[in-house]
């Protein structure tokens, strides 16, 4: 990444409090960015990250992306979005589907109205694998939103809209490995769904990393993915407890409602026109309307011989492999040193 390009921008995070936000945040203000904006809800978890970061590069605005005014006057005079606000946990979206409607797609919609407006050179959404193939209220909310930044990258202007699609990103608020953590620290058992349910690895480093790619080499209507390896979650409690010398017996629960064996970050669809670039893949926006041949009559060869991308058949970590994926991450560190991670709680 050519960070001489961020030099003078400003960058807006909406939702950007959490674990995201924060690695954004660290890794922005070293390489002479103009403004890091937060636009989120939640004023003590501000306050909290503009103690922690104590810089005045760092703004904060409080609203909702539920709320079109907030949004808008949030975005004036931005050059750079990173649209991470969202409900993201499985079992809330699936009690309450219609507030996963209002946050993850209605107000996907006000960021990108809003973009467009005040003239945004890009704006990067930030979606799920769980939008793959959905079976839950949460991705199938991510994944209209998926379709609602394409078709609204047709009509945007110079305003380039494009999607990122994440695994789960280890250490995140909310993820599995902090879970594990905490059931450790207090003696308890780690509660695993599925032993071979298998999932992405991803550190928030490379989450970072992919946004960025994504800044640097997006067209209209774009999805990025980011290629990570994968482990079953029996596996994974193994290494945590390896990592943290731990005795605590691990209780097999039962897969959770709205829960897959396995998670795709490409369909077998896409695969048949994703382009290839090493560490990623692009997904081209699909440019043709509804006269298409091939809507209506014509089928598509490529898309018969084509495989999925998914948790099940990318590269798969063996436990030692994970427990040095685990060392590596600065989460663990803090936490087998005593300092918890704030905006991880």
């Amino acid at each position: 990444m050519n960070y001489e390009k961020l030099k003078g921008k400003t960058l807006l995070i909406t939702g950007g409090t959490g674990s995201f936000g924060h690695a954004v945040a660290r890794r922005f203000l070293k390489e002479g960015i103009r403004e890091v904006r937060i636009l989120s809800r939640d004023e003590k978890k501000q306050d909290d990250m503009r103690q922690l970061f104590a810089d005045a590069r760092l703004t904060f605005h409080l609203g909702d992306v539920r709320e079109y005014g907030s949004v808008l006057d949030a975005m004036r005079d931005v050059d750079l979005v990173f649209h991470a606000a969202a409900l993201k946990q499985v079992p809330s979206c699936e009690f309450h589907p219609l507030e996963a409607v209002r946050t993850n797609i209605l107000g996907a919609e006000n960021v990108m109205n809003a973009a467009s407006t005040c003239g945004v050179e890009r704006v990067i959404a930030l979606s799920t694998d769980k939008a793959v193939y959905p079976i839950n209220a949460m991705g199938l909310s991510k994944a209209l939103m998926e379709k609602l930044t394409i078709a609204k990258s047709r009509t945007a202007g110079l305003t380039v809209l494009c999607n990122t699609r994440y695994g789960n990103v280890m250490a995140s608020r909310g993820s599995v490995i902090p879970l594990f953590v905490r059931q450790i620290k207090a003696g308890r058992e780690l509660t695993i769904t599925d032993p071979s349910m298998t999932r992405f690895l991803m550190s928030l480093d490379e989450s970072v990393d992919l946004v960025l790619f994504a800044y640097e080499h997006a067209n209209q209507g774009d999805t990025f993915i980011q290629k990570a390896p994968a482990c079953t979650i029996a596996d994974l409690a193994e290494a945590i407890r390896i990592v943290f010398r731990s005795n605590s017996e691990v209780k097999t629960i039962g897969t959770r409602h709205g829960e897959k064996q396995y998670e795709s970050l490409v369909s077998r669809e896409e695969m048949a026109r994703a382009e290839d670039l090493g560490a990623f893949y692009r997904i081209p926006a699909d440019s043709r309307d509804l006269n298409y041949s091939k809507y209506f009559t014509n089928g598509e060869s490529s898309i018969t011989t084509a495989e999925d991308y998914t948790s099940h058949n990318t590269q798969r970590l063996s436990v030692p492999e994970i427990v040095l994926l685990l060392q590596s991450l600065d989460y663990i560190h803090q936490e087998l040193s005593g300092e918890s991670m704030s905006y991880l709680e």
